[in-house]
């Protein structure tokens, strides 16, 4: 009553604004507004999927159920995506019998609401261009969806802010992404995912992940895994900036991929300045200075080239939020493919609730639960540099290396980490030897030891480490003098070993001759 009150009132005041006039000469309330939908391109490519295997082929990954406006559509399409994944044929008949198997034939319309649709189309012609029409129509509708939440949510005080902030963001970057599929889905789907994700293994010579360019992490960890966060702690001076600079490098010089490090400690500047220093070996100390000599300038401008042209990006944010990093990132891999992002480092990032984070250690477990979970959102690794607590330096000089119990503020990071690693340099210690048989060593040298692994072993991986250059590679280890074979050799071979038998290479087997001694 009251709205018709309303709107008698806006036609004595204002006649033309009381009611709306579409394009087709129809009059509507200008509130009474018909969601967007494509119901007649709905029938056409339902249809087509009955009538032609070939359709059914072009369009199942594009559209879901949820994808259809009308509900009788959703359920043909639910009956006609069970018979593609069981291998079924598809057609009139074996649409109507699913829908009887599952009860909903009635609900659908029916054998004769079927037997119309097939009528409306005579081939899947321009199927594809249809099924994107209707998933547009269903992106706008989820678009009003989403504005309408967001608005009830904006009148709730009781709501944070930034809490909001972030959830309309992750619903819009789902949005902006097409992640149109549900959460659950069936075996036989899953295991033909996993067995193209083999092949490609195979492929690319066992590494499923992101190379980080040191030989023999790549062989343990088979690269860095998509959706796992990635913690490397150590205590200061160990080279944890050092160490993710030499990586980043590796994978956007040597394999094109793009990375974004997020740097809260040092400058773009600074950390540029550090990575030309690793790429020209040129000490960082002579480019901060500019004194360099006329071999180095052109040192510099030749070997410089290869790190313009990597797809690496840096953000030097100071005080970064967990909400503003997830933003970032988002708009990151949308705009620029990211594949791997970097954190530099954990404990400088804050939680971003205003002050109900409780103390720092909970402020700690919910910043890495989040990253855990923006791994797993944008389905790349995230990997986050950490301190040690001060534990590791009031133990004894010969068990100076790090353990999971020396991560600091929190347990939580151990927890939600898949892969925990360490990076020790007993050089820093004024260790000169390594704490094995071979007694080798420690001068340049480091020791990265993978603690924790959920879905892999654990090891201890030595690398090589050029602190003038502050760079990290692979450690090439000597095994001793390389034997190469060549006719002459195995000649050589043979006659020492006839000497230590006592025999002559030169014995003549003649009855009549005398035994001849080697003149040697």
């Amino acid at each position: 009553m009251a709205y018709i009150l309303y709107f008698r009132a806006m036609e004595k005041t204002n006649p033309v604004s009381a009611y709306k006039t579409s394009s087709s000469g129809v009059i509507s309330l200008e509130k009474g507004k018909i969601p967007p939908q494509a119901v007649d391109l709905e029938e056409v490519v339902l249809g087509a999927m009955m009538i032609d295997k070939k359709g059914v082929s072009e369009v199942i990954d594009i559209l879901t159920p949820d994808a259809f406006y009308k509900d009788a559509h959703k359920l043909i399409f639910e009956a006609i995506y069970t018979l593609f994944h069981d291998t079924q044929p598809i057609d009139l008949l074996t649409v109507s019998t699913q829908l009887k198997k599952g009860g909903n034939l009635e609900l659908a319309g029916g054998d004769y609401y079927l037997i119309q649709l097939t009528q409306k189309v005579a081939s899947s012609a321009h199927i594809e261009y249809h099924a994107r029409i209707i998933l547009q129509k269903y992106i706008l509708r989820s678009l009003i969806r989403i504005s309408s939440e967001i608005i009830e949510d904006s009148y709730d005080d009781s709501q944070d802010v930034f809490d909001l902030l972030d959830k309309a963001e992750s619903k819009l970057f789902e949005i902006s992404q097409t992640n149109i599929k549900t959460s659950t889905e069936v075996a036989q789907s899953l295991i033909s995912q996993a067995k193209k994700k083999i092949e490609e293994i195979a492929n690319k010579e066992g590494l499923s992940g992101i190379p980080s360019g040191f030989d023999k992490l790549d062989k343990l960890t088979s690269g860095w895994q998509s959706s796992d966060l990635i913690i490397i702690a150590a205590r200061p001076g160990m080279g944890k900036t050092a160490f993710v600079l030499s990586m980043a490098r590796n994978i956007t010089v040597q394999h094109q991929i793009p990375v974004a490090l997020f740097s809260l400690e040092m400058s773009s500047v600074q950390l540029i300045t550090r990575l030309i220093s690793s790429e020209t070996e040129l000490e960082s100390e002579k480019l901060r200075t500019g004194n360099l000599n006329g071999y180095e300038w052109e040192q510099l401008n030749v070997k410089v080239k290869n790190l313009e042209t990597a797809p690496l990006y840096i953000d030097d944010s100071a005080s970064l939020s967990i909400f503003d990093l997830r933003a970032k990132a988002r708009r990151l891999v949308s705009q620029y493919g990211i594949k791997l992002i970097i954190i530099d480092y954990l404990q400088l990032m804050t939680a971003g609730t205003n002050g109900k984070g409780g103390n720092r250690e909970q402020e700690i477990s919910s910043i890495s639960r989040n990253l855990k979970a923006l791994a797993k959102e944008l389905d790349i690794p995230v990997i986050a540099l950490s301190q040690l607590s001060r534990a590791v330096e009031t133990r004894s000089t010969s068990s100076k290396r790090p353990l999971l119990s020396d991560l600091r503020e929190s347990g939580a990071i151990e927890q939600d980490a898949d892969i925990v690693s360490f990076i020790y340099r007993p050089e820093y210690y004024k260790i000169d030897n390594w704490d094995d048989d071979d007694n080798k060593p420690t001068q340049n040298q480091a020791e990265f030891i993978v603690a924790k692994h959920r879905n892999g072993a654990i090891d201890n991986i030595r690398l090589k480490f050029e602190g003038k250059f502050g760079k990290f590679d692979n450690l090439e280890e000597y095994d001793g003098p390389v034997q190469y074979e060549s006719k002459i050799n195995n000649e050589l071979d043979d006659l020492r070993n006839s000497l230590k038998k006592n025999e002559s290479p030169f014995r003549n087997d003649s009855p009549d001759d005398d035994e001849v001694d080697a003149p040697f």
